[in-house]
């Protein structure tokens, strides 16, 4: 039997990477489409060509100049899928400003973190949302960050000062600061659930994100006739820059189904728009192909699609293939910190390999498997950590150089904490994660942290919390809890009465446990594998644990 190759792969490609700020990579699409579609807000019943969007664009972007926001300085934005989320992602690249993606799930005790610890000089946000209301929670935190100078409601006399202020700058000014831009200045600070309790701002610059978007889109086939569906959320990656950045940089056009996931919203907006890639995680997927309505909507026009941003169940992706009609939906893998996307399926794999496989490396990036306690690279078929290098790899986390030497080795690796096996040809699969991060619903959910929150709880002496098997969201949040002597009975619905409106709402446990002692080992290591292992048999969850995923 012949030696197995070592699991090394490096994605070669004759498309060079692209060398321009996302500013430069706006005005190009814009020459050569301009009066192609570019962005259509259905909620909002409103739609841009791409001559247009420069010129909302442009406004917001002296509109911030006008106010005092200067190249590096930090600018805010809270608020769900809309257009104006769109017009500030672009305004703050064309000006040098990093953007901070604010999630609009987080409440007072998250935000007041983030807009302290990036140092936000300016928050452009919705004024509610749901059950947010992000007026008064800004209204609560801000005093206490001493580098907030400005908070801009969306809608708000403020806001229409701003485009005001902007209509009457110079546009020579916006050229000017263009100019002097780099593709390697950092444009965007995303941030991830922190394994210390705190998120971390994995800082990102316009080389990562744009050639992430632009590279992504060409292996998704993209050209200026696309138009892609976006029901993921604008904060994170997945929507700003498999969404937003790929459409850019091909001229396609964004279509915002709903300002939050709708699964109907987004069946009627596939039909009525005649959208040819749909993004969603497996969730969402899961959700429409369980619509009451599915079969109402003619979705002939799906071509391909992303799904990705939790494990994919390979029956969800048969489903979408057959019955969505999307032959070229491609999985997608990778993290925050790499822009997001290390591997992907191509449409020319074979169907199983697209279903049963996070796909292979990128464009111009390297992946590879180690032995998490030697670094050393293992054989292929040997489950090991997943590394990825090259363009994609952020700069660091914000202000945290402590932190971004942890997973950044000496040589440029980002280690994944992501456990992995690379096959003969290359395909990697997804085996589990060294870290104990929990994907629920393509949420990243670090247990720390809400092991950190439930310790304000009166009658909780210790808690753990862990990921469980779902048949929904891919995990569910389960938490150990210990309780203090002679405390009172703790319920999941009385601990989710405790967490609601202090931490986001997928934070929230859904199962608690009430338990004397922890699994440990003989040096005092909380054992969560055993402990996850007991909840699937004390849950029922035999089935939803034994669902394959890529």
């Amino acid at each position: 039997m012949p030696t197995p190759s070592p699991s090394l792969s490096a994605g070669t490609s004759a498309t060079p990477l692209l060398d321009e700020t996302i500013g430069a990579a706006l005005d190009r699409t814009v020459a050569a489409h301009p009066d192609r579609e570019a962005l259509v807000d259905l909620p909002a019943g409103r739609r841009w060509t791409y001559r247009e969007l420069a010129t909302e664009v442009d406004r917001v972007a002296a509109g911030l100049l006008a106010l005092g926001v200067g190249c590096g300085d930090r600018v805010g934005i809270w608020a769900p899928n809309r257009a104006e989320w769109v017009f500030v992602q672009y305004a703050t690249a064309r000006i040098g400003a990093v953007l901070v993606t604010v999630n609009p799930g987080y409440r007072v005790h998250e935000l007041e973190y983030v807009l302290g610890q990036s140092g936000i000089r300016t928050v452009i946000a919705a004024p509610s949302f749901k059950t947010s209301d992000y007026a008064a929670m800004l209204a609560e935190a801000g005093p206490r960050c001493p580098d907030l100078k400005d908070v801009l409601l969306l809608g708000s006399d403020a806001w229409h000062d701003l485009l005001a202020a902007g209509d009457r700058l110079d546009r020579g000014r916006l050229a000017e600061l263009g100019a002097a831009l780099h593709p390697d200045d950092p444009i965007n600070i995303q941030y991830t659930s922190g394994t210390t309790g705190f998120p971390k701002g994995a800082t990102l610059s316009h080389r990562n994100i744009l050639n992430n978007g632009y590279f992504v889109g060409e292996l998704c086939g993209y050209s200026e006739l696309d138009r892609i569906c976006v029901p993921v959320p604008f904060y994170h990656c997945f929507g700003m820059v498999m969404g937003n950045l790929a459409a850019l940089a091909h001229g396609a056009c964004v279509v915002i189904p709903a300002a939050a996931f709708d699964p109907a919203a987004t069946l009627r907006a596939v039909a009525a728009e005649r959208c040819t890639s749909l993004y969603g995680v497996p969730t969402m997927f899961i959700a429409e192909l369980n619509d009451a309505g599915f079969a109402e909507h003619d979705l002939s026009s799906l071509r391909t699609g992303i799904m990705a941003g939790s494990p994919c169940p390979t029956e969800v992706m048969k489903q979408v293939v057959e019955r969505m009609g999307m032959r070229d939906v491609s999985i997608c893998y990778g993290m925050t910190e790499t822009s997001p996307v290390s591997t992907q399926t191509r449409a020319e794999d074979p169907l199983e390999r697209r279903v049963s496989t996070v796909g292979r490396v990128g464009p111009h990036l390297q992946v590879k498997v180690v032995d998490p306690g030697t670094g050393e690279v293992v054989p292929r078929g040997t489950p090991g950590e997943l590394c990825t290098r090259g363009y994609s790899v952020m700069l660091g986390y914000w202000d945290q150089a402590d932190r971004t030497a942890e997973v950044i080795d000496a040589d440029g690796w980002m280690h994944s904490g992501d456990l992995a096996v690379m096959d003969e040809e290359g395909y990697l699969n997804i085996t589990g994660r060294i870290k104990d991060m929990v994907i629920r619903g393509g949420e990243n959910v670090y247990p720390r942290e809400i092991e950190e929150f439930l310790y304000t709880h009166p009658d909780i002496l210790d808690a753990q919390v862990i990921g469980v098997p779902d048949a929904k969201y891919g995990e569910e949040l389960m938490a150990w809890i210990r309780l203090r002597p002679g405390a009172a009975e703790l319920t999941a619905d009385t601990l989710r009465e405790f967490c609601t409106g202090r931490i986001a709402h997928y934070k929230i446990p859904r199962y608690v446990h009430l338990v004397d002692e922890f699994p440990m080992t003989v040096t005092g290591k909380i054992r969560k594998v055993e402990m996850r292992e007991e909840a699937v048999a004390l849950l029922g969850l035999e089935a939803a644990a034994a669902t394959r995923h890529a």
